[in-house]
């Protein structure tokens, strides 16, 4: 409804894939396989549960009355409540038996570890695509030499490959983060009101192993390894910590890449892609903004502090548990997710579209190379008998004098043909010429960059399936 606030990362944004992880259908539907996985489970440890009653929460698993929940939450101001009413309406067989002996954050806190393992897949697989479209462009340009800079000042060239490969590195130190954190992921299990486990222990008589086997029983069906060994009422908030510190670490090396893009895209060396009938302003129709860049830099400043949120929360958790951290999680962990979907989709699109220009980069690399030559120029006029003393201190007056024409009066770099002139150096313009070759001023550029490719191969090729996906972005 136009009259009503909508959130723009599910409008413009983030992809419909990663939308439909935290919806109220997945959200929901994992709510009722939590119920169905405990009810299984106790059932199999010798509690007085029917098969009957566990087919009839299976038929409605996906079935969910949002109406009647709505109804419930309305009266009960509980939202796990209300879904427990609304699920049993469906199910009257099941009724008496559903959510025996769990809390609440027995399906909320679950659900939540399992939706963000899932959205954690997703990024991954978005992850190793803009890793491959990276790899690409690299391996194209790696040996084509370009102007490098420090302080985004002329510094020592480099090659437009061997810049790319910085991108790439940034993104495998963010792939070691969230690998670990989906290699180590763990359900709550059901653990009880303050983590005792004394609600099961009561259904089971006693009997501890059988407490600890409905908690690998529920893990292994929900597709989880095991469940954390000791919890309050809830996970530790610092596991969405962590998580969100992943999202926030690939956001920084996006924004690093925009940053980059929009710098050379300035000096006219790169372009990311600008569509037949894209605008890129309002007023002044010549000009080709990059604004998908710009964006990846918008979205990845709100990840990065979005990440102070799941801080805040761990360090103002109270005992076994507060609910100060609801709100704010139901908010800040997808928003994080839809957010991150949408900056790598940006990030593909731009890694796998950019336009190089190699003339405007090759006159930027030519209007410095003659003071970055300057030392060769010395060591070789020395080899002829030259003064090292005296030729240093002719080049320091030719490179003022240079640099002089340059700024005051808007001339171009006369250096080298100052020093062709002086005899002091005797050396002719063919030599200076192959002395001035961009390649003898790259170092390793193009090595290095052939020896990363073939490391970050490895990792591309031992996630081949997960590659050539189209990540579409909407605006």
């Amino acid at each position: 409804m136009a009259d009503q606030y909508k959130n723009p990362l599910c409008q413009r944004y983030a992809s419909r894939e990663m939308q439909a992880v935290f919806s109220d259908d997945s959200k929901f539907s994992t709510w009722r396989r939590l119920w169905i996985a405990l009810a299984e489970s106790q059932k199999e440890l010798g509690l007085d549960i029917s098969e009957a009653q566990i087919n009839e929460m299976k038929v409605y698993v996906n079935n969910i009355d949002y109406e009647r929940a709505a109804i419930y939450e309305r009266e009960t101001r509980h939202d796990v409540m209300a879904h427990i009413r609304a699920y049993g309406d469906q199910c009257p067989l099941a009724k008496p038996i559903l959510h025996l002996g769990a809390t609440s954050c027995y399906v909320g806190d679950n659900t939540d570890i399992i939706l963000q393992h899932r959205a954690l897949l997703l990024i991954r697989k978005l992850l190793i695509n803009a890793v491959a479209k990276l790899y690409d462009f690299a391996d194209r340009h790696k040996a084509l030499p370009c102007l490098a800079y420090t302080h985004f000042q002329a510094a020592q060239p480099t090659t437009v490959g061997k810049r790319a490969t910085l991108w790439i590195q940034d993104l495998l130190f963010d792939l070691e983060q969230l690998d670990f954190i989906l290699g180590n992921a763990k359900l709550l299990g059901c653990k009880g009101t303050t983590g005792t486990g004394a609600s099961f222990l009561a259904l089971f008589d006693g009997d501890h192993e059988k407490v600890k086997e409905l908690e690998r029983k529920i893990a292994l069906k929900m597709g989880f390894d095991s469940t954390y060994a000791v919890s309050g009422q809830t996970y530790s908030r610092k596991i969405d910590y962590y998580t969100l510190a992943v999202l926030s670490g690939i956001a920084q090396s996006a924004c690093k890449f925009s940053n980059d893009i929009r710098l050379l895209s300035h000096m006219k060396e790169i372009d990311e892609p600008f569509e037949t009938g894209q605008v890129g302003s309002s007023a002044m129709a010549y000009k080709r903004n990059p604004m998908r860049s710009e964006r990846i830099a918008s979205l990845a400043r709100y990840v990065a502090v979005d990440a102070l949120n799941p801080a805040l929360t761990a360090s103002a958790q109270w005992l076994e548990r507060t609910l100060d951290d609801s709100a704010n999680r139901r908010i800040a962990i997808p928003e994080a997710f839809l957010a991150a979907d949408a900056i790598l989709a940006l990030m593909i699109n731009i890694a796998d579209g950019m336009t190089v220009y190699p003339n405007v980069i090759r006159k930027h690399l030519e209007a410095e190379l003659p003071f970055m030559a300057t030392e060769n120029i010395l060591m070789h006029g020395v080899r002829k008998g030259g003064d090292r003393q005296l030729l240093h201190e002719r080049i320091r007056q030719h490179s003022v004098a240079a640099m002089t024409e340059v700024k005051l009066h808007g001339g171009e770099n006369d250096l080298i043909s100052r020093i062709v002139a002086d005899t002091s150096f005797r050396i002719s313009a063919e030599e200076i010429n192959d002395l001035l070759k961009a390649e003898h001023f790259t170092g390793r550029s193009q090595e290095q960059t052939e020896e990363f490719l073939a490391e970050v191969k490895t990792v591309i090729d031992a996630n081949h399936e997960l590659l050539g996906a189209d990540f579409p972005i909407t605006v």
